[in-house]
């Protein structure tokens, strides 16, 4: 797959003026990386803060396009002031994007970029993500799903690349672990994301905590099960102050879409 890159490199120069929408992970890194190395006469980066966003991805974000030499925006957005988004319906991805999408859209006029770009892949494509819609809606490109990029591709051409991002594991936006009809709070976001630093910090990759109300439901890769039962009470004492009441594990293991899933129903 990798020998498509000089291909993909060559559209991605026709453009000639693009702003790439960056979160700092696997996809979208390699897809700036590709368009840094395109000849483009003018390339942007841009990423959208927002509570749904962890400080971790933010820093990673800046580290990136530093390495890269893109010039990058970072742009706020208040967007738990948006009803739509807070309420948690099965659609809060497609109100969230449109949101964060019209933003980049804008920074790209301003910057009179034509093209806009996300780093979409194949298996993307085949999951529930609402937010394609509204990408689409705003014009937004997808070079690598065009081209045929699954997952794991990207990772393999990433690493013969050398980008340091090969191997981050995948992101998703903290709102992804409240389940759909949850009101979504800043206080939840913010206890999802002490909880999955003080996880990660005992040396935990893949992890996922999923909050039901009071209640911490962790994921995490089937490898790391059995090792992190072995320090269960020392998650437990770190996460009850954080205000969850109970603390638990999954055993199905972590699994991408999880909470996919409308509340008291088997719909996916």
């Amino acid at each position: 797959m990798c020998d498509k890159i000089p291909e993909l490199k060559a559209g991605l120069r026709n453009l000639k003026t693009s702003a790439v929408a960056f979160s700092g992970g696997v996809d979208s890194a390699f897809l700036l990386a590709l368009a840094a190395g395109s000849g483009l006469e003018r390339l942007m980066a841009v990423t959208v803060d927002s509570a749904f966003v962890t400080r971790a991805e933010i820093r990673r974000a800046r580290q990136v396009t530093q390495d890269l030499g893109v010039s990058h925006q970072v742009l706020q957005a208040d967007i738990l002031k948006r009803s739509k988004v807070v309420k948690n319906s099965p659609e809060r991805c497609y109100h969230c994007k449109t949101a964060v999408f019209t933003l980049i859209r804008e920074a790209a006029n301003k910057a009179c970029i034509s093209h806009v770009l996300h780093g979409v892949n194949t298996d993307d494509l085949a999951d529930f993500r609402p937010g394609l819609k509204a990408a689409e809606e705003l014009g937004f490109e997808a070079p690598l799903a065009d081209a045929g990029f699954s997952k794991q591709q990207i990772r393999e051409c990433s690493k013969q690349m050398g980008l340091a991002t090969w191997d981050l594991p995948s992101q998703s936006c903290l709102a992804t672990r409240i389940p759909f009809g949850d009101p979504i709070t800043r206080e939840a976001l913010l206890r999802i994301e002490k909880a999955e630093s003080f996880i990660k910090s005992l040396g935990f990759v893949h992890i996922r905590v999923r909050c039901h109300g009071k209640m911490a439901r962790i994921e995490t890769d089937e490898e790391s099960i059995v090792p992190i039962m072995r320090v269960r009470q020392q998650i437990s004492a770190a996460l009850k102050p954080m205000g969850f009441a109970f603390v638990s594990m999954d055993m199905d293991g972590y699994r991408t879409g999880s909470m996919n899933y409308l509340p008291e129903t088997d719909e996916k």
